[in-house]
């Protein structure tokens, strides 16, 4: 499983590259542009994301404008639909207007934190990314 964790916080993204060490490939950035960057990267190398973690309140982009423009990357590449990045929202908001805008980018998941091993891995098996 290739895997993006894009936090702005050190230990956010520690803790899940913990969790995720023995899943396969792990990459970090740190906010949204930076997660473009590498999905674009990726995405042409032939080795896409199956996997991206994405933070909502980050500098320079939100992870919601990043989801958008991931999935209009997908969608101008006429990716398929169960080819396309599973996204799951990792965030310290749980508001319901924020989860609502989160759904209407097409995430396929809504976590806050912080995030225990057994819900992360639960969301996991149930895109079928691990058993």
């Amino acid at each position: 499983m290739r895997t993006l964790i894009v936090d702005d916080d050190l230990m956010s993204r520690l803790v899940l590259i913990e969790f995720l060490m023995d899943y396969g490939k792990t990459d970090v950035a740190v906010d949204g542009v930076e997660a473009i960057v590498a999905y674009k990267t990726e995405l042409q190398a032939e080795d896409p994301y199956n996997l991206i973690l994405l933070d909502i309140m980050m500098p320079n982009m939100d992870g919601i404008e990043a989801l958008s423009k991931i999935r209009k990357i997908e969608d101008e590449q006429n990716i398929t639909l169960e080819n396309k990045a599973k996204i799951i929202m990792v965030t310290a908001l749980h508001d319901e207007k924020t989860i609502a805008r989160a759904i209407a980018a097409n995430c396929n998941a809504y976590l806050t934190k912080p995030v225990s091993p057994k819900e992360l891995y639960s969301k996991l098996a149930e895109f079928k990314l691990i058993d």
